[in-house]
């Protein structure tokens, strides 16, 4: 007689995965994230406006309520999600652990920080501040408010009782992008007055190039205490990469940028210079203007190849600035166009390289 099979286990009872804290993209690849099923320190914002401090057991969106604890040894509470504005979790997200030698990692504040102001109910007053990135469900919206100087966020959440409208300002990359050269003329302007214009604190670069805030650039400049140029203190502290310092540099000395996103590429243009050598000069041709080929490049050292190619090319180049990234979608939108000979192949790992 045979042994009695072992039944399978009934899928109903194994239960759920803990509900876990919405985080944006960017965040999530890069910080420690305790389990949303621990108990952590918390502040309360009531619909009066007062705060309450104590520690968040649980959060159940389904049943639309929040457990927390008054103090340590109390008992746990529930609170429907219509019964407060805000909680915020008051022990900020840290950074993975770097090797030696790697700077710490800062949230992308440039791209990412937006204030923001939500309409309340009954005409209350606005819930307003900063965020670094938000997510936005059916139970409310998740916010990210910058701590510790960009190294780390606090994790928020507002009901969707709690507000009617959500309003998000701009970041430093989309004001710096509304100066940035959107047409040929504007080029051609920018191009014939860069002999004439003045070398740009690099600071003002930056601002221009959207790749710090306003507050980053002001705290650097603040430290007084230590003596090394603006540009390697930013990136020994991981504020800017190398490249976007070789890029700031190249614009503070009167080399137009250009938004590719906005710039209409001339195909004839894109044509005199081969698929291999676009990727090969890491240049971007744009247009053709008084018998010189006008070409994006994303940092200084582009430039110097440019000239030493010249020559052999039998070209004259223009070159002006963009973001690598921009480029590189430009790049791939002419290479669907099919504007080289079908006989050009896309370079394998074209412009991943940093030369």
């Amino acid at each position: 007689m045979h042994p009695p099979l072992t039944p399978f286990p009934v899928l109903d009872e194994i239960g759920h995965e803990p509900w876990e804290w919405p985080l944006p993209g960017f965040i999530s690849l890069h910080v420690v994230v305790p389990r949303c099923d621990s108990e952590q320190p918390c502040l309360i914002e009531t619909l009066a406006g007062t705060t309450t401090e104590g520690q968040i057991v649980r959060i159940d969106p389904g049943q639309r309520t929040v457990r927390f604890r008054m103090s340590a040894d109390g008992p746990p509470l529930a609170l429907p999600f219509d019964r407060f504005r805000r909680l915020t979790l008051t022990t900020p997200l840290t950074a993975v652990p770097r090797p030696i030698g790697v700077p710490v990692w800062r949230v992308p504040a440039a791209e990412e920080e937006r204030a923001y102001r939500l309409t309340t109910p009954a005409g209350g007053p606005p819930l307003a501040g900063i965020t670094l990135g938000h997510v936005e469900t059916e139970h409310g919206l998740f916010l990210f408010t910058p701590v510790n100087e960009d190294r780390s966020v606090q994790r928020a959440f507002v009901p969707r009782s709690a507000y009617t409208q959500a309003e998000f300002g701009p970041t430093a990359v989309d004001t710096a992008a509304e100066r940035w050269i959107a047409s040929p003329s504007e080029l051609v302007a920018a191009l014939e007055r860069q002999s004439h214009m003045p070398v740009l604190p690099l600071g003002d670069s930056l601002l221009q190039l959207g790749l710090l805030t306003r507050g980053q650039l002001s705290r650097a400049l603040a430290a007084r205490d230590d003596r090394r140029p603006l540009g390697e203190r930013l990136v020994s502290e991981g504020l800017l990469s190398a490249a976007d310092l070789q890029t700031a540099l190249a614009h503070k000395m009167g080399y137009p940028i250009v938004d590719l996103t906005r710039f209409p590429v001339d195909p004839a243009a894109a044509r005199r210079l081969p698929m291999a050598r676009v990727a090969e000069l890491r240049a971007l041709p744009l247009m053709w203007h008084d018998g010189r080929l006008v070409v994006a490049v994303d940092r200084l050292s582009r430039v110097n190849r440019l000239r030493e190619h010249r020559a052999q090319l039998q070209l004259d180049f223009l070159p002006c600035l963009a973001s690598q990234r921009q480029i590189q979608l430009a790049f791939a939108a002419l290479v669907k166009q099919d504007l080289w000979s079908p006989n050009e192949r896309v370079p394998h790992g074209v412009f991943n390289t940093t030369l």
